[in-house]
């Protein structure tokens, strides 16, 4: 197997895809109801891949992982700031309870088995997967005034235990969170997801690309004037219960101008367009229907606008309809409204708020009137503002970076912990802004999947080998040692969550669980299963929470082990 090892050395990002492919297609395998995915599938891939010796640079790590979490945090950025709040309790209560069950649980194991404090801070490293933890425990090391040689047999010994029980830390975690947490609620996260939707759309139709209701609530038809003539345009469209226009009418065969004042004659043929429940009022008084008609077509469009007229912006739909000149609102009809991403129930009483999203339905000059009164037209494009993102993923790097220190306890969001704080923030922008910073979903999608299997992938390729050199040289005992310290705290904060905090949602509490133990590839495949974004929110906040608690274990494990 020379020749393997002279490619795997010569092009270590073979050894990365091949990670991922391999990993994908184990995860595709189902066992009964178990299934690995896509991401434990690429972690177990690259765990064999580097026995045969495999060097991946940590730079390659970090981008994947920053990639990852910064397209997490740039979808729920709105979501999340919205969340803030006295609801957020659970989710605080969620992630201090990890971190503290965790110390315990190490500490207790720690002086059961007479593991010294590098050993016992590298299980809790690797346990609970946060590699924040060596740095911070290595600098407490440093200060604890022991000889160098002593200082850094202890340091290595972090290197060790973290290197033995990070895999199944990994591995661990999307177990609980995947299969033993559905079990334990008694309901599937996919199910609890869509119904999570469901209440949040609150009763609001989406339909997925390519689909579109048989019976569309707008359309368009022709009628040749008989019962309505001698009414003027103004007089019929007060007639419908529901919005219509007329949009075309053809006089002795020739178009004339629509205005409220035009008198209809008898034989002229008119195209009316509005709302399905008006036309049906209307359809019996006109006159009879036609088939077609010769240049009484007109064409329509749908365009997004970003609410931002201060006249518009508080008010409910019926107040906006009530205060605005019918010239200004003819032909022009609203057909969904979007408030952080999420689709707003469309009735007389809906409130607008700045920087929902308008859609609205009509002629092109009918729509540019109205789209210019209301705010911003958003163009669609499949193109992503890199500028926007370069500088956000930048910003995210940067805040990483920032050190700050309590006594001689070093505290740092890391890359990771400021990539996800940019994210949100960079998304809140976005959707208050939505003229800039556009992502469209599959370009966000590629972000999160390759971001997170990849990074994954890597660690795996990195500590594999050491971690399975190590586990034969020291016997399975730190390796099983790590299996209770990444499991147990888990399961008390699991069982806290459903009889103290009363979780109700398991797709909700799948999300809460994984960031709590700032468990990332847990959180892909929690939302791999669910499908949705529901369980962002809820890891956003405890993830951003866990990275500074469970970064304080590292001075504390030593300190009391």
């Amino acid at each position: 197997m020379s020749w393997l090892h002279a490619i795997l050395d010569q092009s270590p990002e073979v050894a990365l895809f091949l990670s991922l492919a391999i990993g994908y297609a184990i995860g595709r395998i189902q066992f009964g109801k178990f299934q690995l995915g896509g991401v434990a599938g690429s972690l177990l891939a690259a765990v064999v891949i580097s026995q045969f010796g495999v060097h991946i640079d940590n730079g390659v790590k970090s981008i994947l992982f920053a990639l990852f979490i910064y397209a997490v945090g740039f979808e729920s950025g709105p979501q999340f700031f919205r969340s803030l709040g006295l609801q957020s309790i659970r989710e605080i209560v969620m992630a201090a309870v990890l971190a503290l069950s965790g110390l315990a649980t190490v500490v207790i194991l720690a002086r059961l088995f007479g593991l010294d404090k590098g050993l016992a801070a590298g299980i809790a490293a690797g346990g609970l997967t946060q590699s924040a933890i060596i740095g911070t425990a290595g600098a407490a090391i440093a200060k604890l005034g022991l000889p160098l040689d002593e200082v850094q047999r202890l340091q290595g010994n972090v290197a060790v235990g973290y290197a033995v029980t990070y895999i199944f830390g990994s591995f661990g975690a999307i177990i609980v969170c995947v299969n033993i947490l559905p079990w334990f609620t008694g309901r599937g996260i996919r199910d609890d997801a869509i119904r999570a939707e469901a209440k949040l759309l609150a009763g609001a139709r989406v339909y997925a690309p390519g689909e579109q209701p048989a019976a569309p609530d707008l359309v368009g038809r022709l009628f040749q004037v008989d019962q309505a003539a001698g009414q003027s345009v103004a007089q019929l469209e007060a007639r419908a219960g529901a919005p219509v226009s007329v949009e075309r009418i053809k006089h002795a065969g020739r178009l004339v101008g629509v205005e409220p004042t035009v008198t209809l004659q008898r034989g002229d043929v008119v195209l009316l367009v509005g709302r399905r429940a008006g036309m049906l009022d209307l359809a019996g008084g006109i006159g009879p229907e036609l088939q077609s008609s010769e240049g009484m077509d007109v064409v329509t469009l749908t365009r997004d606008v970003a609410v931002t007229n201060p006249a518009y912006v508080g008010h409910s739909v019926a107040e906006i309809m009530a205060a605005t000149a019918p010239e200004m609102r003819h032909g022009v009809f609203l057909t969904g409204l979007h408030r952080a991403g999420q689709p707003v129930p469309l009735t007389p009483a809906t409130r607008v708020e700045k920087a929902d999203i308008a859609t609205l339905y009509g002629t092109e000059s009918d729509v540019k009137r109205a789209a210019a009164s209301a705010g911003t037209v958003i163009v669609s494009s499949d193109k992503t503002d890199f500028v926007f993102h370069g500088l956000g993923l930048a910003v995210g790097l940067l805040i990483g970076l920032v050190v700050v220190r309590i006594g001689d306890v070093p505290l740092t969001l890391g890359s990771g912990g400021g990539a996800l704080l940019s994210g949100l923030l960079f998304g809140w922008y976005r959707g208050r802004n939505l003229a800039v910073g556009n992502m469209p979903v599959g370009a966000s999608t590629l972000l999160r999947d390759l971001g997170l299997a990849g990074f994954v992938a890597a660690v795996g390729l990195q500590s594999g080998q050491q971690a399975v050199t190590t586990v034969a040289q020291q016997g399975l005992t730190l390796f099983l040692l790590g299996v209770v310290v990444t499991l147990l705290p888990m399961l008390i904060t699991m069982a806290v969550g459903r009889y103290l905090l009363r979780y109700d949602n398991t797709a909700v509490f799948a999300g809460a669980l994984s960031g709590s133990r700032s468990a990332n590839p847990a959180f892909g495949e929690v939302l791999d299963k669910a499908g949705n974004s529901i369980p962002t929110t809820p890891f956003a906040i405890t993830y951003a929470l866990a990275n500074v608690f469970l970064t304080l274990l590292g001075p504390l494990v030593v300190a009391l082990a």
